[in-house]
């Protein structure tokens, strides 16, 4: 999760004070590392996945399930066994937000030949089995998305009560500061966002209306002073803390382009698919013990981490705050990089004009500029005071730290001062699945279309505001079926700078292209093609692997994880949240009512926990699969 400074966390006031020097240090450090790298070219295609997990414990006395705060230690026996003692280590281990959650990651990244495909399932199967010999008889390590009852009374292990009143951290009515992660970085972003925000966040999720749930449904808080009965709407569950966002479980991947252009591109075009693999990867529909209507996460971590004040959400005049700004910090992108991308810039990009003329001045050109300058109207939120001065010509701390706490759905990822690392790009929308075998097909799909991207150097760019719509879309309730997303019409057109810069000049048309460039389509229509509508995703996966020289094995590997993606998109297979919807209802304790007991939740996780090791099969979510663990 970003930038993991060690040392003496500042509170706010303190933070705000150091505010515009960590901004202009983060600009000098960002403009030393371009101007070190801004020509460098042939960078090796590589690539690496993140996948984040939780440890529960089964108490099967009282069939209940709870989330068990202690990965710290788990992850130092890791870190000591692996990394630590052999730098070539086939994992590596990182902690995140929750003190139940942990990351893992390949050891090395994976390389350009297409026989590292054939590796991906194998290398999460070993970092699945490593945690799991660490933990005890009763515990499990899963790979679920959200934690359906996160935040309800006794939710953890040990157990440990809210602090709503007292002097907390995060002062949630039931996310209790135990669940938090004991690194300071995490609980200093907690507080420093709240503090910042001057109130705690609201997170507001539409409850799913089943035939006895209440209507309108209206909750009431015992321990609340008067916030959660401000904020709470009615017909929706309330969370109030970070840990409801940050507390979830997310699948990423990280490019390196062989090039700071390539790299640009590459955002640009991937960025477009961002809502379409989210709603294909849906696996959310749960939340503090009750059904929801939404099946995504993202617009609940984008609440959970919201620290702009009144002023700049619009909700007061402008005076102690500099810009109106229309998104949380844990958002979409708003502006494309590359030059194809420019006329579909159609989003009103709030930027710190002193630090885009500053760029520019150094010779930085216009849209990466504005990029920049975008991301710097945002303060810094965890500042550690030996980190306060630093060389600005060997580290980058001041720049990530901005960088860093701007969670977008791209991220554009300069390398590291000094380092053999290039340019790269990481996708951050999907949820995790639960096995290993989802998750490898999900990041071998994205993967794919990168190399199918750049060697057909394909167009899939359309209006910014089109892609944000697209978001939206996805979230809803079996989205994946039932929505209809913007969608290129040609993505072979390609993109001429030249010619499509001097066509949008001459019809008028500075930003956003023609609405002929694009249409509404299905999922189904977008991954698998509709004659006379659109050519498909998989069909020209399926050509590009007809053409490149791939072994039998891997050939067969990667064929495997597509028709899953196809089905998936075509309904034939039920996302992990449709999935988790049909287990809930049917469940003989269900009532009918949007609530998950206990008891409803600790069978739902025994039988993905059965799942996952291969005790029971589920043809319902990936079909038969040929189980490859190498």
């Amino acid at each position: 999760m970003g930038l993991l400074s060690q040392g003496s966390p500042l509170n706010w006031e303190q933070t705000k004070k150091y505010a515009d020097h960590i901004r202009k240090h983060g600009i000098i450090q960002f403009l030393n590392i371009y101007n070190k790298v801004k020509d460098r070219q042939k960078d090796v295609l590589k690539w690496g996945d993140e996948v984040e997990y939780m440890l529960m414990e089964w108490d099967d006395k009282d069939e209940k399930v709870r989330l068990v705060l202690r990965t710290a230690e788990i992850l130092e026996t890791l870190q000591e066994q692996g990394e630590k003692t052999n730098p070539n280590h086939p994992t590596l281990w990182r902690p995140e937000y929750g003190s139940y959650m942990i990351e893992g990651t390949p050891g090395q990244p994976y390389g350009g030949t297409m026989s590292e495909f054939n590796t991906v399932e194998g290398n999460m199967g070993k970092r699945r089995r490593e945690a799991s010999s660490l933990l005890k008889d009763n515990e499990t390590l899963a790979t679920i998305t959200a934690f359906p009852r996160l935040g309800c009374p006794g939710f953890t292990r040990p157990e440990h009560a809210p602090t709503p009143v007292e002097r907390g951290v995060s002062k949630s009515l039931f996310f209790p500061d135990q669940a938090i992660n004991v690194h300071p970085r995490f609980s200093t972003l907690t507080r420093n966002i709240r503090h910042r925000r001057e109130e705690k966040v609201v997170i507001n999720v539409p409850i799913f209306k089943d035939k006895c749930t209440p209507s309108p449904f209206v909750e009431t808080f015992p321990e609340d002073d008067g916030e959660a009965a401000r904020a709470a709407l009615p017909d929706h569950i309330y969370m109030d803390a970070m840990g409801f966002g940050m507390g979830n479980c997310c699948l990423q991947v990280t490019f390196q382009a062989c090039s700071i252009d390539e790299a640009r591109y590459l955002y640009d075009q991937l960025a477009t698919f961002c809502p379409i693999v989210m709603a294909l990867s849906a696996a959310s529909p749960f939340y503090r013990g009750y059904v929801s209507n939404i099946d995504c996460r993202w617009d609940i971590i984008s609440a959970s981490v919201d620290d702009r004040t009144e002023e700049e959400r619009g909700l007061k005049p402008l005076k102690n705050n500099k810009y109106r700004i229309s998104k949380s910090r844990y958002d979409t992108i708003d502006s494309y990089l590359s030059c194809c991308g420019e006329k579909y810039n159609d989003i009103k990009l709030i930027i710190d004009e002193e630090i885009y003329n500053q760029l520019l001045s150094a010779g930085i050109d216009k849209l990466l500029a504005q990029h920049i300058a975008h991301l710097f109207i945002r303060d810094p939120l965890s500042v550690f005071e030996e980190k306060i001065n630093l060389d600005d010509e060997n580290e980058s701390d001041h720049f990530e730290n901005i960088q860093s706490t701007n969670w977008q759905s791209m991220r554009f990822k300069p390398p590291p001062p000094n380092s053999e690392i290039g340019w790269r790009v990481e996708f951050r929308p999907m949820e995790v699945q639960l096995t290993d075998f989802e998750n490898a097909a999900y990041v071998v799909f994205v993967v794919l279309l990168t190399r199918v991207i750049l060697s057909y150097k394909l167009d899939f760019l359309i209006p910014l505001s089109k892609v944000d719509e697209n978001m939206k879309e996805a979230q809803k309730r079996n989205a994946v079926n039932e929505g209809m997303f913007y969608f290129r019409k040609d993505m072979f057109k390609g993109c001429n700078p030249v010619l499509d810069g001097a066509a949008a000049t001459q019809n008028g048309l500075e930003t956003g292209g023609t609405n002929e460039e694009y249409t509404l389509m299905s999922i189904d229509t977008i991954i698998n093609g509709k004659e006379g509508v659109f050519q498909g995703l998989i069909p020209i996966l399926n050509s590009y692997l007809e053409n490149m020289e791939v072994d039998v094995d891997t050939r067969c590997t990667i064929l495997n994880y597509l028709k899953l993606i196809k089905k998936r998109a075509s309904g034939e297979l039920m996302t992990m949240a449709k999935w988790m919807r049909e287990f809930v209802a049917n469940h003989p304790q269900y009532k009918q009512d949007s609530v998950i007991t206990d008891k409803i939740n600790y069978d739902l996780m025994r039988k993905c926990d059965r799942i996952v090791k291969g005790e029971e099969q589920c043809p319902e979510l990936f079909g038969n699969p040929l189980n490859r663990v190498k």
